[in-house]
C-alpha cells in the first residue's frame, strides 16, 4: 500500500484513533503524515466530495459510474465537473467494476419468426416493444434461470420469473405475469432471440393469444436482441458478480432487490431518469 493511501486512512480517523498509533500501525512517520496533511489545501476539498460519492455509492451499491454520480450529486445541488468526479472516484477507489456477458445461442426451432424489430430499439410510449430473455445465475446449489421482459420504452421490467429449470414454462409464466401487470393495446412487439423457448409451439400459441407481434433476432446475431442482453450484462456486473451466492434462495433475493433498485431508484445516462420517473412522466 502506498504510503498516501495510508496517510489518507489516518487522516480519516484521526479523531477516533492516535496519530502515533496509527502511524506505528501502519508503518509510516509521523512527520511524513504532518507533512501530507500540509499538502491537503486542495485534497481536503477532495476528501469532502469524496465523503458525499462515498454516500451515493453506498445507496446505489457501488455500482454508478462517474457519469452516473454526476447525475445524482447535481441532483442534490452539488455541482462538479464529470473529470473532477472521476478524479476523485480513482483517488478513494470509489469505482464500480464492470464485466461482459457471453452470448448464448440454443438451436433447434418448431416457430421461427421475422425480425420485425429489426434493431430499432426506439419508441414513443410504454409497452409499444419488448425484448426478452433468458439468463442463468450460478449458486452453491446449482444455476438459477432468470427470465425477463423490458420495455423499451424506459428500460424498465416489467416482468421476471426464476426456476430451477432452463423450460418453456418458465417463459410463457413471464409472459402471462407481464402481460397481467400491464395495460396493453394493440401493436405489441416482443422480440426474442431464437432459444428453444421461444420457438415452441406454447409460445406461438400463448403470445397468438394475446394479439402479440412476435420478433426474433437472426441466427448468431446477439445485438438483434440487445437490449435484453445489456440488462443482464448490468445486472451480472452491478450486483450477481460482486457476491459469491451460496443459495437458490440468495440468488432470488439479490434479484427481486436489484430488479426493485433498478427500476424504481437507478438512474439512466440517456434520460437522467429513472425508469419509473420516466414512465410516470408519459403517464402525466
Amino acid at each position: 500500500m502506498r504510503a498516501s493511501v495510508k496517510y489518507r486512512v489516518i487522516y480519516r480517523h484521526k479523531d477516533k484513533y492516535s496519530i502515533s498509533g496509527m502511524c506505528s500501525f501502519l508503518d509510516v512517520s509521523r512527520s511524513g503524515y504532518y507533512d501530507f496533511v500540509r499538502r491537503m489545501d486542495i485534497p481536503a476539498r477532495d476528501l469532502s466530495l469524496a465523503e458525499i460519492i462515498r454516500e451515493c455509492q453506498d445507496k446505489c451499491g457501488k455500482t454508478y459510474g462517474y457519469r452516473r454520480v454526476h447525475i445524482w450529486l447535481e441532483r442534490n445541488g452539488i455541482h462538479h465537473n464529470p473529470k473532477t468526479i472521476l478524479r476523485v472516484m480513482n483517488k478513494y477507489n470509489l469505482l464500480s467494476v464492470v464485466r461482459r456477458r457471453k452470448y448464448h445461442n440454443y438451436g433447434e426451432y418448431l416457430h421461427r419468426y421475422p425480425n420485425v424489430m429489426n434493431r430499432d430499439f426506439n419508441t414513443e410510449k410504454p409497452n409499444q416493444k419488448w425484448a426478452t430473455d433468458i439468463s442463468y445465475i450460478h449458486t452453491g446449489q446449482g444455476f438459477l434461470y432468470l427470465s425477463i421482459i423490458r420495455d423499451l420504452y424506459d428500460n424498465s421490467i416489467v416482468a421476471y420469473r426464476t426456476s430451477k429449470k432452463q423450460n418453456i414454462r418458465l417463459v410463457l409464466e413471464t409472459v402471462k405475469e407481464a402481460m397481467k401487470k400491464e395495460k396493453v393495446t394493440a401493436g405489441l412487439q416482443l422480440h426474442s432471440d431464437q432459444g428453444f423457448q421461444y420457438t415452441s409451439q406454447a409460445y406461438f400459441k400463448l403470445t397468438t393469444s394475446y394479439n402479440i407481434k412476435q420478433s426474433m433476432s437472426r441466427r448468431g446475431n446477439p445485438y438483434d436482441n440487445a437490449m435484453a442482453e445489456n440488462f443482464f450484462s448490468i445486472l451480472k456486473t452491478e450486483c450477481i458478480n460482486r457476491v459469491k451466492i451460496k443459495t437458490y434462495d440468495d440468488a432470488m433475493e439479490l434479484i427481486d432487490n436489484y430488479i426493485y433498485f433498478y427500476n424504481n431508484e437507478r438512474i439512466q445516462l440517456r434520460t437522467k431518469l429513472t425508469p419509473l420517473e420516466k414512465r410516470c412522466q408519459y403517464v402525466a
